[in-house]
């Protein structure tokens, strides 16, 4: 089986690029990036095993994937992220990630390739306790325009549900390390800062909010599940380790390093409730994401242990 891997380069497709030779199910494996928001480094030592081959590609071009003929699997990662940093780049992260998808939905269609694609569970908004997938779409509120173009993308799947085959997962903020990690998330940006012996900055409003999380172990996981079981049911599954609240992640950061500088801020995503999110149609599935938050922070906090 071929596989084609968008945005191979970043925290979670260079951890599963690394990974790839767990899937048996996988001979081919194409992957592009255009090293816009990653860096070459994540490719050096990937294991010959995964039999892969590497493009520098702008998936918003729309001739980008001309080159390719069969593809089983799809599992598309390439996007403009960084919910917070996205009110300063609105315009150009909504033409990019857009154009992006149109592309692949497109190719998926004209090669009839399975297509894995990642959501994020920021695109509840609704004000209660416990959000599942059935969240009615008045609710669905995302808070930043990244979280909005992911509920635009879901939407452009199901419009066109009738002609190819895939499958939508909406992860939790990642967690764990990889050659390719990024900083801007909550777990990875207050493990840095506490290794810096810098403020840790918490919205004014989110200490004791609930969030879910996503470990890479288990992100993985997802990853190989689908695969192995081709689990494309043209539906939307929540994938989430755990729901913790802010103050919950620093008491973990804190069992690693005892002092740390929390500063409060003020920021315009700030409005949301606390909500937990359900992952049990995941569950009656077979998958089960068990990961513990705690163990990234650790491998985190080791990895940063001497600066």
């Amino acid at each position: 089986m071929n596989l084609l891997i968008t945005g191979c380069c970043g925290h979670i497709g260079s951890y599963l690029v690394n990974n790839l030779y767990k899937i048996k199910k996988i001979k081919k494996v194409f992957i592009i990036d255009n090293f816009k928001s990653a860096q070459i480094n994540s490719l050096f030592n990937s294991k010959k095993i995964n039999n892969l081959k590497f493009y520098k590609l702008d998936l918003s071009d729309k001739n980008s994937l001309n080159r390719f003929g069969k593809i089983d699997y799809i599992i598309h990662l390439a996007s403009m992220t960084n919910a917070e940093g996205s009110f300063n780049k609105k315009n150009e992260m909504y033409k990019n990630n857009i154009d992006c998808m149109k592309n692949i939905i497109e190719f998926s269609k004209k090669r009839k390739s399975k297509l894995i694609h990642i959501s994020s569970t920021s695109v509840y908004g609704k004000q209660a306790s416990l959000v599942d997938e059935s969240c009615e779409n008045k609710y669905l509120k995302p808070q930043s325009p990244y979280a909005d173009i992911k509920l635009m993308e879901e939407k452009m799947l199901q419009k066109v549900s009738k002609n190819i085959k895939y499958i939508t997962y909406r992860f939790g903020t990642i967690s764990g390390i990889s050659s390719g990690m990024r900083f801007h998330t909550a777990v990875n940006k207050f493990c840095l800062n506490a290794s810096l012996n810098d403020d840790i900055t918490v919205y004014k409003t989110a200490l004791n909010q609930y969030r879910p999380y996503l470990s890479l172990k288990d992100a993985f996981k997802v990853f190989k599940f689908t695969i192995e079981n081709d689990f494309f049911k043209n539906d939307i599954y929540n994938a989430l380790s755990e729901n913790c609240t802010v103050n919950q992640i620093l008491h973990k950061i804190k069992r690693f390093k005892k002092k740390i500088k929390v500063k409060f801020v003020y920021s315009k995503i700030m409005n949301q409730l606390s909500y937990h999110v359900d992952k049990s149609k995941l569950n009656k599935e077979g998958l089960y994401l068990k990961n513990k938050i705690i163990s990234d922070i650790e491998d985190t906090m080791k990895l940063l242990k001497n600066i």
